[in-house]
């Protein structure tokens, strides 16, 4: 989803090590706890114990860090597992839990994974292929495995309005002068200053093209992009080794995840798509998930608006002061302008 509703969280304490592992029968002692930097939402720790090495999530992000919703993103998984898809299960405590709540925060632990995240720019047109069929096989998975246990209530999906370009007009200005204003002035500030400008210019000349609202969806990954995949191996035999971070799994059109991920996974620094491997990528997908071309032409459609709309990047940095996103501002801009421009061959690359 895009990240403009996103809140960067605030800063906190460290987790309760010692307390954690004493829900684990088998996790043995603590040794070491080091922060992994990449992520963010939520916050990840590398934990070395007596016994081996786990992945330890703390769970802060507000819309997904409740408890019931961390248990549904575990039983999720765990399904998945069963299905053969590349997954890190939560690892249950003494009495079966995988969530502990300790101090009104929840975290779980996981198997660490050696792997490594990999752009679309290290993978071949055959791992692009091959990419594409993962997401079609998480979501052909998750239809068949969320159906709800008993007294669950099942999600449902809402109609999904557009961005509306008045109010993108709106945070246009508003972003404008926290752009212009921001002291010490560097480059950033000039190059978003530019691209505001150009965008609201798009907008006017396209404000005609808004979708309609977006009804039809289906269970969803929710965050499907490289630093939530890890592979294992070398570059000429790499596999995927897990998809991590579910804290957005939910009922969203699953077109569109499959057409934002590319847009995440193939971009160029300069802004452009490599669309030779989109087209693999979207073939083996639209084939493993039984979408036809049409369903990709209007997830498209939908996802190019969104671009032209969203600007969490800026409001991350004006408005809550975080500049961790601040290195993707320069392609996901350009994204938008260079998308805009060559429409027509991007919507051929995903539907062709």
């Amino acid at each position: 989803m895009p990240r403009s509703s996103a809140i960067a969280p605030p800063p906190i304490a460290p987790p309760p090590v010692a307390a954690l592992l004493r829900r684990y029968e088998d996790a043995g002692e603590p040794l070491s706890c080091e922060p992994v930097t990449q992520g963010l939402l939520n916050r990840g720790y590398r934990l070395a114990t007596t016994r081996g090495a786990y992945f330890l999530k703390q769970h802060v992000d507000e819309p997904t860090a409740d408890r019931e919703t961390i248990a549904r993103q575990h039983r999720a998984v765990r399904r998945l597992q069963s299905l053969g898809v590349p997954v890190a299960p939560p690892v249950a405590d003494g009495s079966g839990d995988t969530v502990a709540e300790i101090g009104g925060r929840c975290y779980a632990l996981h198997p660490w994974i050696d792997g490594r995240h990999r752009r679309g720019a290290q993978l071949t047109t055959v791992e692009s292929r091959r990419l594409g069929a993962l997401l079609g096989l998480v979501h052909t998975g998750l239809e068949r495995v969320m159906d709800p246990e008993p007294g669950e209530r099942r999600s449902t999906v809402r109609p999904h309005e557009s961005a509306d370009p008045e109010e993108t007009f709106a945070l246009i200005d508003v972003l404008l002068g926290l752009a212009r204003s921001h002291r010490p002035r560097d480059s950033f500030d000039a190059l978003a200053e530019h691209r505001l400008l150009e965008r609201r210019a798009l907008l006017e000349d396209h404000a005609h093209r808004r979708p309609p609202p977006a009804a039809a969806g289906g269970w969803v990954h929710g965050d499907f992009h490289p630093l939530n995949l890890l592979y294992r191996g070398d570059h000429r035999g790499a596999e995927p080794a897990a998809i991590v971070d579910w804290d957005r799994l939910g009922v969203h059109p699953r077109a569109e995840e499959a057409v934002r991920a590319a847009a995440i996974f193939f971009v160029r620094p300069s802004g452009k798509l490599e669309l030779g491997k989109v087209r693999a990528y979207a073939r083996a997908y639209r084939r493993a998930a039984g979408a036809d071309p049409a369903e990709l032409a209007a997830a498209v459609h939908r996802v190019w608006w969104e671009r032209l709309n969203d600007f969490w990047i800026l409001r991350w940095r004006y408005q809550l002061h975080d500049r961790r996103a601040d290195p993707q501002f320069p392609a996901v801009s350009a994204l938008a302008v260079w998308w805009t421009r060559e429409y027509e061959a991007v919507c051929e690359a995903f539907a062709g």
